[in-house]
């Protein structure tokens, strides 16, 4: 199966959007294999505002987010790995989705579940 947190991330993005609030992105820069601005990381996370009006030309991919925008007015074009996506929320209140960081991709299949073991029987003499 293709993994569910690219999924997630466009849902609460939709609904944040739809509820005319801004969504932002904590994505660990530490782990990220795009590109980011890196004058604005701060203890190697940091915080990207994705509201439309602020950013152009997004892509909420199932393996990287891209956009262009603009940054101290110069503009850059964003890649964020979809791993390294921390949580998205409303900046209004702080709503939506933290992810797991242990299980980073979030897809990781549960444990095979082992019927109990049988009572063993042996005859005693």
């Amino acid at each position: 199966m293709t993994p569910l947190k690219p999924y997630l991330i466009r849902s609460v993005y939709e609904w944040i959007v739809d509820n005319d609030l801004t969504p932002h992105l904590l994505v660990n820069a530490n782990n990220n294999k795009g590109t980011l601005p890196v004058d604005y990381i701060e203890d190697g996370k940091i915080v990207l505002n994705i509201r439309p009006q602020a950013i152009q030309g997004l892509s909420l991919g199932n393996e990287v987010i891209g956009f262009n925008a603009r940054f101290s007015g110069k503009p850059m074009q964003i890649a964020a790995s979809v791993n390294a996506v921390m949580a998205i929320y409303a900046k209004e209140n702080g709503k939506g989705l933290v992810f797991d960081q242990e299980n980073n991709d979030g897809d990781e299949t549960p444990p095979e579940q082992q019927p109990p073991n049988k009572p063993s029987l042996r005859v005693v003499k």
